[in-house]
């Protein structure tokens, strides 16, 4: 027979020990869980909820007065089978977007909608209207639809302001991330003042950095202040796996409210410009010229009403054009920069160019006008 030591106990009976043990056991058990072994032991009480945090009844708050907003758009693209030639359609990817007002008008990303022949847009309340593309802008990734929902069923959002936005305060990122409709995720403002690349390679300044969950299918949902204010459009992500890693992006509400109107009254951005048009950078370089240089100047446009100087040929060689490197002070590089300088302002108002002219610099001022 084998026996169970204990320290410095000496032998124990085997059917002695388990005894104990079982019955401790029992009582253990009975301790924890009367209620099932003893049928008629009453449940336990629930106790009443407390009082909610200040901070959870305003995230619940928030996500109750602007989720009717978000909506779930599917693109459908159509392919011909190979074999019988006949055509169908598959969904080409989801996304997620808002409504812009009354009238239907519904905001989203264009990467989500660009390779589509078809668009569908689900409300909150799970009907699905067909959508017609109003307008894009790809330069800053947004894009407008249209559905003919009824005017009780849309609910705009409320536009905030991105222009003073601080590093820590709090934002919500509403969408459908994977299909799944409705879902809420909160973090902070990371940073400001971010550059991403648009899908057509221009830069998209002042993009607000988050680490509120952005996954597949959040792209075009809102990101939100802790007033339910719409201050961003969720754009992309930055993670090598394809899912959040807490580093999102957005771009800032100021750029959507200018550019939005705009796609909806015209289809596209109507870009402030000069009449001008520049020489390859690679020709600039050569001379070692600042900025960037100037080609030709549109007869009767507003750069040649204010003298700016185009390169042209004469006998025996060439002679430089204006080369601007500033605009209203701020230095511009580069093409896309210079682009993104006269973007801050509209059509009809007027900028100083600070130019290298004759190995001098002069200073300028032109009216913007619009550009095709």
């Amino acid at each position: 027979m084998s026996f169970f030591r204990l320290p410095s106990a000496g032998r124990v009976n085997p059917i002695l020990l388990y005894l104990i043990l079982g019955l401790g056991g029992w009582l253990l058990y009975q301790t924890f869980q009367p209620g099932l072994l003893d049928p008629d032991a009453a449940p336990r009480a629930i106790v009443a909820r407390g009082i909610l945090a200040e901070d959870e009844q305003n995230t619940i708050e928030v996500f109750k007065n602007t989720a009717p907003s978000v909506v779930y758009i599917t693109s459908i693209s159509v392919r011909r089978n190979l074999f019988n030639l006949n055509v169908y359609e598959i969904p080409q990817g989801t996304g997620s977007g808002f409504v812009w007002d009354k009238q239907g008008r519904i905001v989203t990303n264009y990467h989500v909608i660009s390779d589509a022949n078809r668009l569908e847009v689900t409300l909150a309340d799970h009907s699905t209207w067909k959508a017609v593309l109003v307008g894009v802008a790809p330069d800053r990734d947004i894009a407008v639809l249209q559905i003919s929902a009824p005017k009780h069923k849309l609910f705009p959002l409320a536009i905030g302001n991105s222009d003073d936005l601080q590093v820590g305060q709090k934002v919500f990122a509403i969408g459908t991330p994977f299909g799944l409709d409705q879902t809420l995720t909160t973090g902070i403002v990371s940073a400001l003042g971010r550059e991403i690349k648009s899908v057509t390679g221009r830069t998209i300044q002042d993009v607000i950095q988050t680490d509120a969950a952005i996954n597949p299918g959040n792209s075009g949902g809102p990101l939100l202040d802790s007033a339910g204010l719409l201050i961003g459009v969720n754009t992309a992500i930055y993670s090598p796996s394809g899912g959040s890693s807490g580093i999102g992006f957005a771009v800032p509400v100021h750029e959507v409210n200018r550019v939005v109107p705009q796609v909806i009254r015209h289809g596209r951005v109507i870009r402030p410009g000069l009449g001008i048009s520049l020489a390859p950078p690679k020709l600039a370089g050569e001379f070692n010229l600042p900025g960037v240089l100037i080609l030709n100047v549109q007869p009767g446009s507003t750069a040649d009403k204010a003298g700016l100087r185009g390169t042209r040929q004469v006998r025996g060689g060439m002679v430089l054009g204006d080369s601007i490197f500033a605009v209203n002070g701020k230095p511009v590089a580069d093409y896309n920069a210079l682009r993104d300088a006269l973007e801050q302002y509209q059509i009809g108002e007027s900028v100083s160019l600070t130019v290298l002219r004759d190995g001098e610099e002069v200073t300028v001022t032109v009216t913007l006008e619009a550009m095709e």
